[in-house]
């Protein structure tokens, strides 16, 4: 972890430090100094999700970039992993995203894409804050343009259509669409749409500060709602920047990313698809859905919370297939990154194919009762210096044995530490759960703290 990016570039509440213009002006700068010199066409792609302060860094992105004699290229607010593509489809030599994903409108982040589409190693990210934070001498031979690709919606659905199967297609499906007021409020309902879909589409128009508010995969129920009340085969929910992606069935019960993913994961071994007939999740993947797995051949590879590491380990083994329990999910044979879009077709081409609806496919997927609960922190102690509170996780580690997990860390993302407890007895992982919860809160000493459960 450098000085300024987490586990998913840099973020934090809009116009607090270092989430400021000012910020976003160096970094712009710092990156038109790093990637001028990949050789590449000098230009940046710059995408943003529906939150108001994204003008505000758009802005002044593309003033940094253009002062070191780089191009900005705008194409508006379209989802993560549209600007990957973009920034692949035009030979850029880098890609921005101005996005907080699934958190509230008033915070905001900024990653960035290599010119490959994928999201840049802890290194490459140390050298842009190492640069932010000098003094980077401004071009004065040549000045950058600021240039906009009005295309990039049409563009970014043609692709994403391309990954289903053309001899089908989606005649005859109701689908709930929920854009959370984000990214996906263009493209998702076209895509859908086009593909022969009845969308019955919510949470598609953004104002600027209602992304993700009761609304996207972060908060289904809408979906869920909508589902039920027309008798659609199928919700798809997507977050903020649309690289993430939840759905229910028809009887509106929510379908996570684990059994997303195993259902592809077993399609895809069955048509002799899946690489090494593995698949890559994280820490958080959930026991029974392992269990699930190798039940069918399947084996699973954990990494540490974070799509970033999923793929990182995926093209280091040639998997083809991985992703989150919160829903990205990598697909290698089509794109770079998560993709909330690309993930719903590749479901929706499973129930097609097989025949079967969703309900039926998630039997094929066992998931062990899990609790997630989260406290609020002003300061991120290591969990080793929390005495009592280790002691506690040892102990409950031991009496779980082979049946359960605990995992307990910090988000990357958020100053909140994160309790997961899995196993076979809820009301007892529910314990569990609360205990070390309890026991972190008395040894960290926070007079005003906060927990729930995730979804």
């Amino acid at each position: 972890m450098n000085k300024y990016f987490g586990t998913d570039g840099v973020r934090g509440k809009a116009n607090i430090f270092p989430l400021t213009a000012e910020f976003a002006l160096k970094l712009g700068l710092a990156a038109g100094e790093r990637f001028i010199k990949e050789g590449r066409h000098p230009q940046i792609v710059i995408g943003k999700d529906t939150r108001l302060s994204c003008y505000m860094f758009e802005a002044a992105l593309a003033a940094g970039i253009c002062s070191k004699g780089v191009d900005a290229v705008l194409v508006g607010s379209i989802p993560t992993p549209a600007i990957a593509f973009m920034t692949r489809s035009i030979r850029a030599c880098a890609g921005v995203v101005i996005s907080a994903s699934h958190n509230p409108y008033y915070d905001n982040g900024i990653k960035f894409f290599d010119a490959t589409g994928y999201k840049l190693p802890d290194e490459t990210e140390t050298e842009l804050s190492e640069l932010a934070d000098g003094d980077i001498p401004l071009s004065t031979e040549v000045i950058g343009k600021i240039l906009r690709i009005e295309t990039a919606v049409g563009r970014y659905v043609e692709f994403v259509k391309s990954s289903f199967d053309k001899s089908l297609d989606l005649r005859g499906f109701k689908i709930v669409v929920d854009c959370a007021n984000g990214a996906c409020y263009k493209v998702a309902p076209i895509a859908v749409s086009e593909l022969g879909a009845d969308a019955i589409v919510i949470n598609a128009s953004p104002n600027g500060t209602n992304i993700n508010e009761n609304a996207g995969s972060s908060s289904p129920q809408g979906m869920v709602q909508k589902v039920l009340e027309t008798g659609a085969d199928i919700g798809i929910s997507f977050d903020g920047d649309g690289d993430r992606l939840i759905v229910c069935d028809k009887d509106g019960s929510i379908v996570d990313g684990d059994f997303i993913m195993g259902i592809c994961a077993i399609d895809m071994k069955k048509r002799g698809l899946l690489n090494k007939d593995a698949v890559v999740g994280t820490v958080m993947s959930n026991i029974g859905f392992e269990n699930s797995l190798a039940r069918q051949g399947i084996k699973l590879e954990r990494t540490q919370v974070g799509d970033r590491y999923v793929i990182e380990n995926m093209r280091k083994n040639g998997y083809n297939l991985g992703g989150e329990q919160s829903g990205h999910l990598i697909f290698t044979e089509f794109t770079t990154t998560g993709d909330g879009l690309i993930s719903a077709l590749q479901l929706l081409k499973v129930i097609i194919s097989r025949g079967k609806s969703l309900s039926e496919l998630k039997r094929d997927i066992e998931s062990y009762p899990q609790v997630l609960l989260n406290l609020m922190v002003a300061k991120k102690v290591p969990i080793s210096q929390l005495n009592a509170t280790e002691k506690l996780i040892k102990k409950v580690e031991k009496e779980l044995n082979t049946a359960g997990r605990v995992l307990v860390r910090y988000s990357g993302t958020e100053n909140k530490l994160r309790v997961m407890v899995e196993g076979r007895d809820a009301d007892k992982i529910n314990e569990y759960a609360n205990d070390i919860i309890k026991s972190a809160e008395g040894e960290l000493s926070l007079n005003n703290f906060a927990y729930s459960a995730d979804i």
